[in-house]
């Protein structure tokens, strides 16, 4: 067969494919430049694993798919049987095609370097292809490397046997070299999502599975790799993310022989995926992603990566004022009409009518199912106000939570049958709710047929904030284990949605942000990071959440001034520019603010429509302060002529005056003028005087070496303050 070298930006994946079983990753990671003929097989040959005492008596070869018959001891790549038999596989390798436009010399690298910053087409992909007809199952693994560099992997397996094969599990994995000995992940729960947790990485597994039917509040979004002490400016790092909305397992494994992998794959339940003759089963895309400029150079390559899908949003993000922690549950039209009047004055694009509209809706335990709009609530329907929104500019969004259903509906109580559910009995509720069963060809149709109805029977819904308030417990679906199959009619149901109506665009919101990955997204156009509104949580949840998406993906509000879930109290100048980076919007009843925070409101949703290029633009940027009370991060435009930075006090410090704050990511030979953007309140500090250079109204001009290598002595915050400061090349 042959040796594969693919490589770009900044990004090298070598493949030894000369047979005979499959493909052995010799290498993932930094790109290691155009390499002469020869010394690829020197490289294969350099990288073998000698045979030690107390071994197998040949090397043993980790490959794409880990298999026993190999000598691998841990966790196996492929779990299945049929009726007891053909539980051990050793794949053949029978051919591997390579597609690779621009080869893989210094022109390839040269021009995927320009396409990282703008994105583009020039992905390399590898197919391979192997059979064991002793097992009667044949495997295809397809690995893309994309102009960004990011590289994704998904194995097919195909039962060639007369008799059902079960797959119990299917996962790709990838080698991490033994330079990286920490791991960083994600936890978390409803409204404290994204919550960091790092530790040495020991001999052994570190399991994160996903058992909720969705992706989850404690989702690890990505599993990090890294060399020791690695940040958000420094280290070498290796990352992987599970791109599935259903039960789902990321995995890094260590073993006492040398071997360390990272992989992550579908989480099945017994029974779930049973192969007929013929038949196959794809796992998710594995994204893996390499960076030698710590967190923030793999949110780079991600970044990048999505930016230039075709389905990612082009349009600037409209400022989103959703009704929800307004008026709840009692819609009025004459109060929503008001409100509307308000956004409109304040410079909202977009206006979201949430929960309540529908039939029985008054309240949470009742109407889910039922998508006509309610006739008492709205006896003229739901156009006169969609009319007086569009009126003022606006685009109109509406709530949805369509893969739910209460008990107490009319389409509960006519077919008790479509719901997902043991045999026997239905799961427990959860917020008085159960799950409609969209593997039911009748449930399935129903749906599609109520959300295209209100679609089409309405001029100018644009949006929907789509919704999904429980796991999915028990989920069962004609006697067997459901989830796989609602996962998959969810991803249709979308589909479908999407090509009846072009140019709709969805929101994922999961109970806040307990459905982001990146399968969903590549069906919807937005994630609602957390039912949290506080700016100090979601200083957090944001931050980290942009770990994976870029900030045009995640919705970002400015909340009350008393949070409605934890009631801490922040005054607008730090809820607005915790919210500022995002896609951003407004969660709070405006209809009764002052004239001043009007005037206050107005200025801020400026400032975001002046920056929004650069913020859903440019690249992210994050600061490792040694202050734990101190958090700054920013955006770079991609020719560093323009950015803008946050610095925002958590709590008080040890140290009277905090450190100097760095500014990464600007060009070093160029020189900047730095001050705080105008028309905006600057936030209320601690000293009797702020620096010099702070209380000056023409800032300070330094060069971009200095200002990422010593920093600005910035102004010692009161807590929970935030100072902005907008950077612009000078000259």
């Amino acid at each position: 067969m042959t040796i594969v070298h693919l490589r770009r930006a900044r990004t090298s994946l070598v493949l030894d494919a000369r047979g005979p079983g499959l493909p052995r990753v010799v290498h993932w990671g930094a790109d290691l430049g155009p390499l002469p003929a020869g010394d690829l097989p020197a490289l294969v040959g350099a990288t073998v694993p000698p045979v030690v005492p107390s071994s197998f008596d040949a090397p043993t070869v980790l490959s794409l798919l880990p298999e026993a018959s190999a000598g691998w001891s841990g966790r196996p790549g492929l779990a299945g049987h049929r009726d007891g038999r053909d539980w051990s596989t050793a794949f053949r390798l029978d051919t591997v095609d390579v597609d690779d436009p621009r080869g893989g010399g210094e022109e390839a690298v040269r021009v995927s370097e320009e396409e990282r910053d703008h994105g583009g087409a020039g992905a390399a992909r590898v197919t391979v292809r192997a059979a064991d007809p002793g097992a009667g199952l044949s495997l295809t693994v397809e690995l893309t490397l994309s102009a960004a560099g990011l590289l994704t992997v998904r194995h097919r397996l195909r039962n060639d046997g007369d008799r059902p094969y079960e797959v119990r599990e299917l996962t790709p994995v990838l080698p991490v070299p033994a330079v990286a000995t920490e791991l960083l992940d994600l936890t978390g729960r409803w409204c404290r999502e994204r919550a960091p947790q790092r530790h040495p990485w020991p001999m052994g597994a570190w399991v994160r599975e996903g058992r909720h039917g969705r992706t989850g509040h404690d989702a690890t979004l990505l599993l990090v790799a890294g060399t020791p002490g690695f940040g958000f400016g420094h280290g070498e790092t290796w990352a992987v993310h599970t791109a599935w909305s259903g039960d789902h397992v990321t995995v890094a494994e260590r073993r006492p022989t040398g071997e360390a992998t990272l992989g992550g794959g579908e989480l099945l339940a017994p029974g779930e995926m049973l192969l007929g003759p013929g038949e196959e089963y794809a796992t998710p895309l594995l994204y893996a992603v390499h960076s030698t400029d710590g967190l923030d150079g793999l949110s780079d390559v991600l970044h990048t990566h999505l930016r230039a899908r075709p389905e990612h949003p082009r349009a600037p993000r409209p400022v989103t004022l959703n009704v929800w922690e307004a008026v709840y549950f009692d819609h009025d039209l004459d109060r929503l009409k008001g409100l509307a009047d308000r956004a409109a004055e304040v410079g909202v694009e977009r206006f979201v009518l949430d929960d309540g509209w529908f039939r029985g809706r008054r309240h949470d335990r009742a109407g889910l199912g039922d998508w006509w709009v309610d006739d008492d609530v709205w006896p003229d329907g739901l156009q006169p106000l969609i009319d007086h929104v569009r009126k003022h500019g606006m685009q109109f969004g509406l709530w949805v939570e369509p893969e739910m259903v209460n008990p107490d509906s009319d389409l509960f109580r006519a077919h008790p049958d479509w719901v997902l559910q043991a045999p026997g009995r239905l799961p427990p509720e959860w917020r008085h709710q159960q799950v409609l069963d969209l593997a039911h060809p009748d449930a399935y149709a129903r749906l599609l047929d109520r959300l295209d109805a209100v679609l089409r029977e309405h001029d100018g819904i644009a949006y929907l904030k789509w919704d999904h308030n429980r796991d999915l417990t028990e989920a069962g679906h004609a006697g067997r284990p459901g989830v796989h199959a609602q996962t998959v009619a969810v991803y249709r149901l979308l589909d479908e949605l999407r090509a009846r109506h072009p140019g709709l665009e969805i929101e994922s919101c999961s109970s806040g942000g307990a459905r982001v990955d990146l399968e969903i997204l590549r069906r919807t156009d937005r994630v609602w990071a957390s039912d949290c509104n506080d700016a100090l949580e979601r200083l957090s949840i944001q931050r980290w959440t942009g770990l994976l998406l870029p900030p045009e993906l995640i919705g970002t509000h400015i909340g009350p001034e008393r949070s409605h879930t934890t009631h801490r109290v922040h005054d607008l100048g730090f809820r607005a520019v915790t919210a500022l980076f995002g896609h951003h919007g407004i969660e709070w009843d405006i209809s009764g603010i002052t004239a001043t925070e009007r005037i206050e409101l107005a200025a801020w949703v400026a400032l975001h429509k002046r920056l929004r290029p650069l913020l859903h633009g440019g690249r992210v940027v994050r600061v490792d302060h040694p202050d734990p009370a101190v958090q700054a991060h920013g955006v770079v435009a991609h020719d560093r002529s323009h950015a803008v930075y946050a610095v925002s006090r958590l709590a008080t410090s040890a140290a009277q005056v905090p450190g100097a704050v760095r500014l990464p990511g600007l060009d070093p030979s160029r020189r900047y003028l730095v001050r705080p953007p105008a028309g905006v309140p600057e936030p209320a500090l601690l000293e009797l005087a702020p620096p010099g250079w702070l209380a000056s109204d023409g800032g300070v001009t330094l060069s971009g070496s200095v200002l990422g290598s010593v920093g600005l002595q910035l102004p010692a915050l009161h807590p929970e303050q935030a100072l902005l400061l907008e950077v612009t090349a000078a000259g």
